[in-house]
């Protein structure tokens, strides 16, 4: 097929930054909003896409944690929290 060399390897650099970016030396994953009903699952990411400014929608990440009988389905949405670097919150301390 033509361009699925191209297309292949672009999807390979993605994967690759994405790794580099969300490696677990560049930070965490903070739970955002959890729960178990799917409605309100449903209706809550629509509240937060609508009013919440602070999220980086391209930092994060949807969780489905299938349940059995036992325990049921978990919906979850995290955010990345990078560290922050050392020596900008000390020159910040500093002025």
């Amino acid at each position: 097929m033509p361009g699925q060399r191209k297309r292949r390897r672009h999807q390979q650099e993605e994967a690759r930054r994405a790794a580099e970016r969300f490696a677990p030396a560049q930070g965490h994953w903070e739970v955002v909003f959890s729960t178990q009903d799917e409605t309100e699952w449903q209706r809550g990411l629509r509240v937060l896409r609508a009013t919440d400014t602070r999220i980086d929608w391209s930092a994060v990440r949807i969780d489905i944690l299938c349940g059995r009988v036992v325990q049921p389905t978990t919906y979850r949405l995290s955010q990345f929290v990078p560290t922050a670097a050392p020596g900008l919150d000390q020159d910040a301390a500093e002025h």
